[in-house]
């Protein structure tokens, strides 16, 4: 991966890395950090959502002293994940800069030569979003950044008449092929860098949300609180991940049902202001007609939708996962109590 950096002002820059039974990835995702030197990457914080596929045993065979390991009893979800690991980097590791990635998530070469050449204090930047790329070198679409639509204008119209899209309110395809920097307000936990100073002054990701959304809405908490956040073409990263939807827009574990919608809501609440409720109207009937894709689990993905509005609704993110499984549990077509994963 890229060099020291020499010509660069150089930064104290730390990964956090947050995975679940995913050791594949997770040791492919290491390797990559770890071809950084030690002035492009000071260490490694990763957080180890309690995986029972032998990551801790891994992880403990481990002899580069920039990683240092963050083991959990729990699985606490991404969320609770990257809370966790920003607390123990700023805590032990006394970072400029921090890069925060899922364990299916990596830097390119040379990505971290890239960011410190930018010189981001310099441009009053507070945070910077990797061009995120598939492993075919594809565009994750899941990835791109985006405009606050509700804060833009120009955005909001495009949205509203649907021009171009997701391209009405992301970043256009057109924005990874050149060499400038364009301001978002949302972006992913994949490639994000934020500076020391704004994690201290914003609120941690709430360990509620457990999975999906987390990111948007820290990351757009940070915009509406007057940080500056920019993506940059120059600083890539690869994702090498499967979708939530992988049949027919059918959500498997049919569990993620719950967090994706409820999640959704928190981050319009944040974003719409006060056409959050103008914009139910339009968005719950769409939601509605998604239980047709699962024939068979109809009636737990309906339920699973109602406590998810009904969450979101009153922004409460109490319910445990373990009561979310229950709620999902289906076998041959029945509903169950047993709570699985």
């Amino acid at each position: 991966m890229g060099g020291s950096g020499s010509s660069a002002v150089m930064r104290r820059l730390v990964a956090v890395v947050v995975t679940y039974n995913r050791l594949d990835k997770l040791q492919d995702t290491v390797a990559r950090l770890l071809e950084a030197g030690p002035a492009d990457l000071a260490a490694v914080v990763v957080v180890d959502n309690a995986s029972t596929d032998g990551t801790a045993a891994w992880l403990a065979g481990q002899s580069d002293p920039r990683i240092d390991v963050l083991s959990s009893a729990r699985n606490d979800g991404g969320a609770g994940g990257f809370g966790r690991g920003m607390t123990r980097a700023l805590a032990a590791h006394d970072p400029d800069w921090l890069v925060l990635m899922d364990d299916d998530g990596r830097p390119a070469p040379g990505a971290f030569a890239a960011f410190h050449a930018l010189d981001p204090e310099a441009q009053g930047w507070d945070g910077v979003a990797a061009a995120v790329y598939y492993p075919d070198g594809t565009i994750c679409d899941m990835n791109r950044p985006s405009r606050n639509p509700f804060q833009h204008v120009s955005v909001f119209v495009r949205t509203l008449l649907r021009v171009g899209g997701r391209n009405g309110f992301h970043l256009k395809p057109e924005a990874y092929e050149g060499d400038a920097p364009c301001p978002v307000d949302i972006t992913s936990f994949v490639g994000f860098f934020v500076s020391k100073k704004a994690v201290e002054a914003a609120d941690l990701p709430d360990p509620g949300l457990f999975v999906y959304g987390d990111d948007g809405l820290y990351t757009l908490g940070l915009s509406l609180a007057g940080r500056q956040l920019v993506f940059h073409p120059h600083v890539r990263f690869e994702h090498d991940c499967a979708t939530f939807a992988v049949q027919d827009g059918r959500f498997q574990p049919l569990w993620k049902v719950y967090y994706y919608h409820r999640n959704l809501l928190f981050l319009y609440r944040a974003a719409a202001g006060w056409m959050f409720w103008p914009l139910m109207a339009l968005i719950l009937p769409k939601w509605m007609l998604k239980g047709r894709r699962h024939r068979g689990e109809q009636r737990v993905f309906y339920r699973l939708l109602a406590r998810a509005v009904w969450d979101g609704f009153r922004s409460d993110t109490s319910r445990t996962h373990g009561d979310v499984l229950a709620l999902s549990a289906v076998e041959n077509g029945k509903v169950v109590l047993a709570q699985k994963q």
